[in-house]
């Protein structure tokens, strides 16, 4: 199985994509897990992760320059620790499953655009407000504008008994 190697970062594509980003295209490289990122060194604002096979998104060395990471079409079932610099995470058709799965993204205090598309903790009740309780800066929810009022509605909601049985019981899946 590949791996993410030294010298398959140095061969994937890096390009300064439209928004004049330095990015890192690791795409469709049957990748089964995060390693040896540190030899970017730093260098890039965008890792695409698109169409390998990673099922867990962690392993990041500090990389104070990464923005946004892009991981759709993996099997992210669970969420690690995450460079706190990220603004933009995008996870569409993974295999998140359960609230409890996105707590991790509390720990990005800039997050402000995320995609769960196509996951099935999307299914899941009070999924919009959980995930705007827990990300509180966040702006584009799944390609959507994050509603005043729908922030509100989370607060409010929250604040309830069902809203603090539901964080009691939103823990990361095993």
């Amino acid at each position: 199985m590949p791996r993410l190697t030294v010298d398959l970062i140095a061969r994937s594509p890096q390009f300064q994509n439209p928004l004049k980003q330095r990015e890192l295209d690791v795409r469709g490289n049957k990748i089964p897990a995060i390693e040896n990122l540190g030899a970017t060194e730093n260098q890039f604002d965008v890792i695409d992760l698109s169409d390998n096979e990673v099922t867990k998104l962690d392993n990041f060395p500090r990389l104070d320059r990464l923005r946004s990471i892009m991981a759709c079409n993996n099997r992210i079932s669970r969420l690690g620790a995450l460079p706190p610099t990220l603004d933009t995470l995008i996870l569409t058709n993974n295999r998140l499953t359960s609230l409890g799965d996105l707590t991790a993204l509390g720990e990005l205090p800039g997050l402000r655009t995320l995609s769960l598309l196509k996951n099935p903790v999307t299914r899941q009740p009070h999924y919009r407000e959980f995930v705007m309780h827990t990300c509180r800066k966040l702006r584009y929810l799944d390609f959507q504008l994050v509603k005043e009022t729908e922030r509100k509605e989370a607060k409010r909601f929250f604040k309830s008994d069902a809203g603090k049985k539901l964080l009691e019981e939103a823990r990361p899946s095993t």
